[in-house]
């Protein structure tokens, strides 16, 4: 299989990072072979100072033609006084909405090596947490209209969350259709007692189960669903909900997980063509100490075999790594613990790409 991967490394630990998965990517070739070709582009606050924006129409040429798009990270500190309308963030959201990408997948696992890192307590920790939380990106509030106005004397803002049918729909079959590959359960996250957008959103899941009828749907109010991620999150198995519900419960999911440097993230539309990434953020405050995890993005890699190229065996053949790596006793910093083995960031990844190399 030949395919080409648009790289995006970014700013802060980002091109650390993006190195690592890189290395791990170029394993796989060599293993399984393989042959992957990788078109650097600027992306976030490098490109800014750059060129002023934060994303060049070049670079969103450069990931509209690839196969795929690995990212590090965008942002920090250092760009938070430009105008809001070139932010870093900016250039993801507006590459995201190009590519179409309408449904961002989450894993929410813990290693069972990573027992005590998690927050929770030990008896719920190890009943097992293995969940895919299944988010609407390009819709809902995130994408209404904005607007502050001066009304009787004072600012008052606006935002409008929408939803229409078909965008429902499609995400909901996305989220039905991974269930039916894992452990048949959906668990649908909204706000229905309050919101008409939510009891759209309940009525077409709803009609759209009735297209799996192998898999079993039920509801929840998101109040109720963030406590539940802390009482009992052996409970699910995939979550979906809209945009705004999905930020905030699957960085709540993240953190339970062990650490944030830890997760993988994959936003897919249509096609095959999806972006990958880490779910953290640039860590400025780290950037070039060769401290950074790279293991969210060695594992959004994995994703992208899995998802994008349709290689299993080989996503599969990363995440055994991973847990091969992680039972030799070795850990990043925000997952070390007394007695165990502290390595930086290009060490880690040496330590995966052996492991999948030498894999019986």
């Amino acid at each position: 299989m030949k395919k080409t991967i648009a790289v995006i490394r970014g700013d802060g630990i980002g091109p650390e990072i993006v190195e690592e998965a890189i290395g791990v990517l170029d394993a796989v070739a060599l293993r399984f072979g393989h042959t992957f070709f990788y078109r650097e582009t600027p992306m976030g606050g490098c490109a800014i100072d750059a060129s002023g924006v934060p994303l060049p129409e070049e670079s969103l040429k450069t990931c509209l033609a690839a196969d795929s798009v690995l990212l590090g990270a965008v942002g920090g500190p250092k760009w938070d006084g430009v105008p809001p309308e070139i932010r870093p963030e900016r250039g993801l959201l507006r590459l995201r909405g190009a590519m179409k990408l309408y449904a961002n997948l989450r894993p929410a696992r813990i290693f069972p090596q990573l027992f005590s890192a998690c927050p929770l307590r030990e008896d719920i920790a190890a009943k097992g947490i293995d969940f895919l939380m299944v988010r609407e990106l390009i819709g809902g509030v995130y994408f209404g209209n904005h607007s502050t106005e001066l009304r009787d004397g004072e600012q008052t803002a606006t935002d409008v969350m929408s939803y229409s049918e078909h965008e429902i729909r499609r995400i909901a079959r996305v989220a039905f259709r991974l269930a039916r590959e894992r452990r048949r359960r959906v668990t649908s996250v909204d706000k229905a007692n309050v919101l008409d957008t939510s009891r759209l959103w309940r009525r077409i899941i709803e009609e759209t189960a009735a297209e799996y009828p192998e898999v079993e749907l039920r509801h929840m109010y998101v109040d109720n669903c963030s406590m539940q991620l802390i009482r009992d999150p052996s409970q699910f198995d995939v979550i979906v909900t809209e945009n705004l519900f999905g930020d905030i419960l699957s960085d709540e999911a993240s953190q339970i997980t062990g650490s944030i440097g830890m997760i993988p993230s994959a936003s897919l539309g249509e096609g095959s063509r999806g972006l990958y990434e880490p779910i953290h953020g640039s860590a400025p405050d780290i950037a070039g100490q060769d401290k950074a995890n790279p293991i969210g993005t060695i594992l959004a890699a994995a994703m992208m075999l899995r998802h994008s190229f349709g290689l299993p065996a080989e996503a599969d053949a990363v995440e055994r790594a991973v847990e091969r790596v992680l039972e030799a006793g070795y850990r990043c910093g925000d997952i070390a613990r007394s007695g165990e083995r502290p390595v930086g960031c290009r060490k880690m990844g040496r330590l995966i790409r052996k492991a999948l190399t030498s894999e019986d």
